[in-house]
C-alpha cells in the first residue's frame, strides 16, 4: 500500500486475469479500513511505509492468501496418496536390485517418514511461507518474533481466519507495529525511554548511549540485544535489516557501522558493502558494551518514540507547573482510557482468595475490572466521578458511588483495592496514597500506573515495600494510547506490624 498524495492510496495485488502480473489499484484513503481487513486475505501491501524514513520496498507475497491456503489443503489431502506412491516406489526399487526377490549382500532401505511428520512439516512450511511473504520479520517487534518462533513449534491450523488473527494487524497498521517494536527494544534498555516527561521532540533528555551486558560473538543475550536494536532502527529508517556479516563487523570493530563502508573479504566470504547505522559499539574485557548513538540516530529514536507515545500525552507535566500543594481536585480528563480486556484478565488472574472478598475499585469507569471481579465471586464496589460512566457500570448491576474518590472518607475494611487511576501529571500518586487508607491489615493494593512512577514516586512503596511489574509495551493500544505502564502491588501491614 502506498499513499500517493492527499486522499489516495495504492495497493498492488496479483490478478488471475493478468496471468500473475502485479496490478496497481488506486483508491481513496477512506477505503483504507475496509481494505486493511481484506489485506490479510487478498492483497499484499507494497511500499506501504510512510514518513521521513519509512519508505522501504517490501517484497510481495506472489499469490493471494486464499490460493496459498488452497494449495496447503490440497497437499494435506494428498499426503496419504503421496505416502502410498512413495512406498510403491520403494518396493519397485527393491525389486529392481533382486532376482526373483532374492537379496544380495545389501538390503536396500527405502523406509520413509510417518504421515504425522509429513503433515507437521507441511503445516510449518505454510506458516513460514506467509511469514516470509508478508515480511513480518521487518514489521514484528523482537518479543513478537520470539512468540512466533515458540508458536511455530506447535502451529495453529492453517486457515484464513487464523492467518488474519495472527498477521492481520501487521498489514493493517505496519507503521504502528514498527514504532511499537522500536519502543519495545528501547524501553528495555533504559528507564528514560519509558518516562513520558522526557520523550519529547528533540534530543535533550534521552541517553546518548546504552549499556549492554554479556556481549559474546556467538549466541549471547547481549549479541541478540545488539541485533534487536539495529533491526528496530533499520525498520524505522527504511534501511535493510542487519546481516550476519554486518553484525559480526560491529562486534569486532567499534566503528564498523558508523557510516556506509565495506567489510573486507575473508578467506571464506567475499567483500560486502554495509549500510551506515549511525552507531558505535564499544566492548570491554568483562564482555559488557556501550552502544553509542550519533546525533542523527538519536534524533530518529526520539522522533519515533514521540510519534508512538503521541505528541499530547496524558501524563506529561505542564510546561509551567503551579506550585506544589496537596489537592483533592479532579485531574484533567484529557481522554478516558478504559483498561483493555487482556490487562484486566492478567491482573485479576494474579489475585488470590477473591471469592467473598471485599474489593474496592476507585475511578472504576464503565466497570471492566468490576466485571471480572464479580465473575470471580468477589463483593466489589466502585467509585466514579463521571456520571455517564458511573451509570454505565450501574446498568451492568454494579454498586457504584458517584463522586470524587479523593473526597471519599476512607474506611479500612477492604481485602483488595484494584485501580487504574488518572495519569495526568503526577496526580495518580494522591490516588494511590488515598487508596491505601481503605485496606484492612494484610489487604492488597494493585494499581496500574505510568512507568515513570517507578522512579518519580519510589517513596510511595518505601514504607510498605511495594513491588513493581512492567506491562508489555503497547498494552493500552486497544484503548487509544501507547503510554508505558507498570503495575504496583502493595500489602498493608498486619496489626502486629503497625
Amino acid at each position: 500500500m502506498r499513499r500517493t498524495g492527499v486522499g489516495a492510496i495504492q495497493y498492488f495485488c496479483i490478478s488471475p486475469e493478468t496471468h500473475g502480473e502485479r496490478v496497481r489499484i488506486s483508491l481513496p484513503c477512506s477505503a483504507a479500513p475496509a481494505l486493511g481487513r481484506l489485506g490479510s486475505e487478498l492483497l499484499r501491501p507494497h511500499d506501504f511505509l510512510t514518513g521521513d524514513h519509512m519508505n522501504a520496498h517490501v517484497p510481495s507475497l506472489q499469490r493471494s492468501l486464499p490460493d496459498v491456503v488452497a494449495e496447503y489443503d490440497t497437499k494435506k489431502a494428498g499426503l496419504e496418496d503421496a505416502l502410498k506412491a512413495f512406498g510403491q516406489a520403494g518396493s519397485d526399487l527393491q525389486m529392481a536390485v533382486t532376482i526373483a526377490g532374492v537379496y544380495g549382500d545389501t538390503r536396500i532401505d527405502v523406509g520413509g517418514p510417518s504421515a504425522w511428520v509429513l503433515e507437521a512439516s507441511l503445516l510449518k512450511s505454510a506458516w513460514k511461507h506467509v511469514y516470509d511473504g508478508l515480511n513480518i520479520e521487518r514489521l514484528a517487534s523482537p518479543d513478537d518474533k520470539r512468540r512466533w518462533k515458540m508458536a511455530l513449534e506447535k502451529p495453529a491450523a492453517f486457515t484464513l481466519d487464523n492467518i488474519r488473527a495472527t498477521f492481520g494487524r501487521y498489514i493493517q497498521d505496519p507503521r504502528g507495529n514498527i514504532l511499537r517494536g522500536l519502543a519495545e527494544v528501547f524501553c528495555g534498555l533504559d528507564q528514560a525511554y519509558k518516562s513520558h516527561d522526557k520523550v519529547k521532540i528533540g534530543v535533550k533528555g534521552l541517553p546518548k548511549r546504552v549499556i549492554i551486558g554479556y556481549i559474546d560473538n556467538y549466541g549471547s543475550s547481549g549479541r541478540d540485544k545488539v541485533e534487536s536494536i539495529l533491526n528496530a532502527l533499520a525498520a524505522y529508517q527504511g534501511k535493510p535489516l542487519i546481516t550476519h556479516r554486518e553484525l559480526s563487523a560491529i562486534l569486532n570493530n567499534e566503528t564498523a557501522l558508523l557510516a556506509d563502508s565495506v567489510v573486507p573479504a575473508t578467506r571464506y566470504e567475499p567483500e560486502v558493502k554495509v549500510v551506515g547505522r549511525g552507531v558505535r559499539l564499544r566492548r570491554f574485557a568483562n564482555k559488557n558494551g556501550h552502544m553509542i548513538f550519533e546525533p542523527d540516530t538519536l534524533r530518529d529514536i526520539n522522533k519515533a518514540l514521540a510519534e508512538f507515545y503521541g505528541d499530547v500525552l496524558p501524563d506529561t507535566t505542564e510546561e509551567k507547573p503551579t506550585a506544589k500543594q496537596a489537592s483533592t481536585a479532579l485531574s484533567k480528563d484529557l481522554q478516558y482510557y478504559p483498561t483493555p480486556a487482556k490487562v484486566v484478565r492478567d491482573i485479576v488472574g494474579d489475585l488470590y482468595r477473591l471469592q467473598g472478598a471485599k474489593v474496592l475499585e476507585p475511578s472504576c469507569g464503565c466497570g471492566r475490572f468490576m466485571d471480572a471481579l464479580r465473575a470471580a465471586k468477589a463483593e466489589v464496589i466502585g467509585v466514579e466521578a463521571d456520571a455517564g460512566r458511573a451509570a454505565q457500570a450501574r446498568a451492568k448491576g454494579h454498586h457504584v458511588l458517584h463522586g470524587n474518590f479523593l473526597e471519599t472518607t476512607p474506611e479500612p475494611k477492604f481485602d483488595h483495592v484494584v485501580m487504574n487511576p488518572p495519569f495526568y501529571g503526577k496526580h495518580y500518586a494522591r490516588h494511590v496514597e488515598h487508596a491505601l487508607k481503605f485496606l484492612k491489615p494484610g489487604g492488597r493494593l494493585t494499581a496500574i500506573l505510568p512507568a515513570s512512577a517507578r522512579y518519580d514516586h519510589q517513596h510511595i512503596t518505601d514504607a510498605w515495600k511495594g513491588r513493581w511489574s512492567d506491562l508489555p509495551v503497547g498494552s493500552f493500544s486497544d484503548s487509544g494510547t501507547n503510554i508505558n505502564t507498570t503495575v504496583l502491588t502493595m500489602t498493608a501491614p498486619t496489626e502486629a506490624a503497625r
